[in-house]
């Protein structure tokens, strides 16, 4: 009994269906899964026996007709009942309208076929939202509600995760998600952050890293320190991003939500305009399956918008899933119609395009004549670096380990802070470091490059440094090239140093040595002249990726404020997404207007149809639901890679 409480916690905090309530029992909750896809399928047994035995015992048929209106029907009356309450004129209204009417007037077995289809539809339709959710949905599961604390005595007790506070120390066992960002105090473990960043492939743990909140622990036990409270954890974070995804709707999502209600009270009144008006004016009969009040019934039904309705949310919500699913986080499927308009994307560089971190790309001799060689220089640069942290010096120290060079000993060894570093190699003088520091007398020309000098007695090299490219940013930008899109990137960098990478990348139009306030004004001269995107990671870009159409950020390495202020989020810092994205907003766009055509040449054809009598009120059924449910099967579409 003492977890009763936290169990009651998870299902009230889990926004999930009732399966999951503790008021049921283990065995009883089976039942509650999928409720009201398996009373549409009692319904429609129900139906189908009360059609087959119409033929044989009209009694029989007549019971099982009753309790289809029971099973599908009450659903639908108390929904409507409700509706009607709140004044609001909907689909479910008029569905509910068309079934009571097809009773009344003897078409008893049209209106249960209709309740079973409608009933079907809805099942459908709640299905494919339950699916296109499925990333929220899984975060919201995979977020544990329990959290096991490690008090100073060792003893162990269980505690609702909302309720631990920063410093709190907690246990995660092999096997548990972690429940609250933290800093790991003890042990060693592989953890699996795929639910996080996408990327499937295990990241070792030990003592002193971060570990995110979501993040699966799968070989060891680790302890650790609560740096962020569960609503500003890292899988909050996301959980909070996906549902504001969900609830900021595209503007033809609107445009259709408004215009249901509208369309739901004209359907009405021609539908009373032709049950009692038409009769008055034309040769038509008021009853029979000919008749005004048939064919108007059979126009309420067919001209019924259900497939119109959720053409376009379960298209963009199966979308927002599937980018969720590949670690990209959008702010609303308004931001897939914004970027399907894209004809530019404006990159930073440092840390967008490149890693940030140096590589030495070369090593040339300066002099005119030497006798030390290049991997001797090399070795000698080595040898002094090794002491330094400095970006530079990394960057010299990874090329000689990869060249399997060796350093050699330094005697003498002096750092001159903000100039370089001297020594005595052999009993030679040697130094590394800036022009001023190393060879003041005869000026180099360097131009703009990155570079380094060193001087080994008399003899002087240089060596050239490139910020690295980050990994598939070459090939990312050669698709979106092949997409026909403008590409062009905005650095605070000096113009050399630019020109090197967008060469080196294949980026034409370069916009270096700008500051935010200037970054704001190219992007908003991009995007005057065409939709722009811009992809930053850095505090510094945070103004242009407010003022693009679309803003892209690097959740991995972007700054909070970057973050704050983008439309979409990489948690992963994986370029090659954003061609990715591009292409599942183009499909979205594409799917949507599918969507939009088939169920809008469904209920033109069969309420057209109807109007004349060619359509009987079953087969108007049937195209109205059938039509939702293939704009429903046609949406999933979106979810697959």
């Amino acid at each position: 009994m003492t977890n009763t409480p936290y169990i009651f916690d998870e299902f009230f905090s889990s926004g999930l269906e009732e399966s999951i309530s503790p008021f049921l029992e283990k065995s009883s909750r089976s039942w509650a899964n999928n409720l009201t896809l398996k009373n549409a399928i009692v319904s429609g047994i129900f139906l189908l026996g009360a059609f087959i035995f119409h033929f044989y015992y009209i009694n029989l048929s007549h019971l099982c007709l009753l309790l289809v209106y029971f099973l599908s029907g009450t659903p639908a009356l108390l929904h409507t009942i409700e509706d009607i309450k709140n004044l609001e004129i909907n689909i479910d209204v008029l569905m509910t309208l068309a079934a009571l009417l097809s009773f009344i007037i003897g078409s008893q077995m049209e209106g249960g076929l209709l309740l079973v289809l409608f009933a079907f539809s809805g099942a459908m339709e709640r299905a494919v939202s339950n699916k296109s959710r499925g990333a929220l949905h899984h975060l919201n599961h995979l977020s544990p509600t329990i959290g096991t604390i490690v008090e100073e005595d060792g003893t162990l007790y269980q505690k609702a995760v909302r309720e631990i506070d920063i410093g709190t120390h907690l246990l995660v066992k092999t096997g548990e998600v972690v429940p609250l960002d933290g800093i790991i105090i003890d042990g060693r473990a592989f953890v699996n952050l795929v639910h996080l960043t996408g990327e499937s492939l295990p990241i070792s743990k030990k003592v002193g890293d971060d570990i995110q909140a979501g993040s699966l622990n799968l070989d060891g036990i680790l302890t650790i320190e609560v740096t962020k409270t569960s609503s500003e954890s890292t899988l909050s974070r996301i959980i909070r991003l996906v549902s504001e995804a969900e609830r900021m709707k595209p503007h033809l999502q609107r445009f259709l939500d408004k215009f249901s209600k509208r369309y739901a009270i004209a359907i009405i009144l021609i539908f009373l305009f032709i049950a009692l008006i038409c009769p008055l004016i034309f040769p038509i009969s008021f009853l029979g399956e000919k008749g005004a009040i048939y064919r108007a019934l059979t126009f309420l039904i067919a001209a019924s918008p259900c497939a119109l309705i959720i053409a376009t949310p379960t298209a963009y919500l199966s979308a927002i899933s599937a980018c969720a699913q590949h670690g990209i986080l959008l702010k609303g499927g308004v931001m897939l119609d914004a970027l399907a308009k894209c004809k530019m994307i404006a990159f930073d560089k440092t840390g967008t395009l490149t890693t940030g971190n140096l590589t030495c790309v070369e090593v040339e001799c300066l002099s005119d004549t030497t006798d030390i060689a290049l991997d001797e220089a090399l070795s000698i640069a080595y040898s002094l670096e090794k002491h330094v942290t400095h970006p530079m010096a990394k960057a010299i120290c990874m090329l000689a380990e990869e060249k399997n060079i060796k350093p050699i000993p330094i005697t003498c060894f002096e750092l001159v802070a903000g100039l370089g570093l001297k020594g005595v190699v052999n009993g030679i003088v040697v130094k590394i470091g800036n022009e001023a520091f190393v060879h003041p007398q005869i000026p180099v020309k360097k131009g703009d490059e990155m570079v380094s000098f060193l001087l080994v007695g008399k003899t002087l090299f240089i060596f050239r440094f490139l910020d690295t490219i980050r990994s598939g940013a070459i090939e990312t930008i050669k698709k979106l090239k092949e997409d026909h899109l403008q590409l062009a990137m905005l650095t605070g960098d000096h113009e050399g140093s630019a020109n090197t990478v967008a060469q080196a990348i294949g980026i034409d139009q370069i916009y270096a040595e700008l500051r935010p306030e200037h970054k704001v004004k190219i992007v908003s001269k991009l995007s005057r002249k065409r939709a722009l995107a811009m992809v930053g990671d850095g505090i510094n870009d945070a103004p242009a990726l407010t003022r693009a159409n679309v803003g892209i950020s690097m959740g991995k390495i972007g700054s909070a404020t970057a973050i704050a202020a983008s439309d979409v989020v990489l948690l992963q810092d994986d370029l090659s997404l954003i061609h990715y994205l591009y292409k599942k907003a183009h499909q979205t766009v594409k799917v949507v207007g599918e969507n939009l055509v088939l169920a809008l040449g469904v209920i033109l054809l069969a309420s057209s149809a109807s109007l004349f009598g060619f359509v009987p009120i079953w087969l108007a059924v049937l195209l109205h639901e059938g039509g939702t449910i293939l704009v429903g099967l046609n949406s999933l579409r979106l979810l697959k890679s």
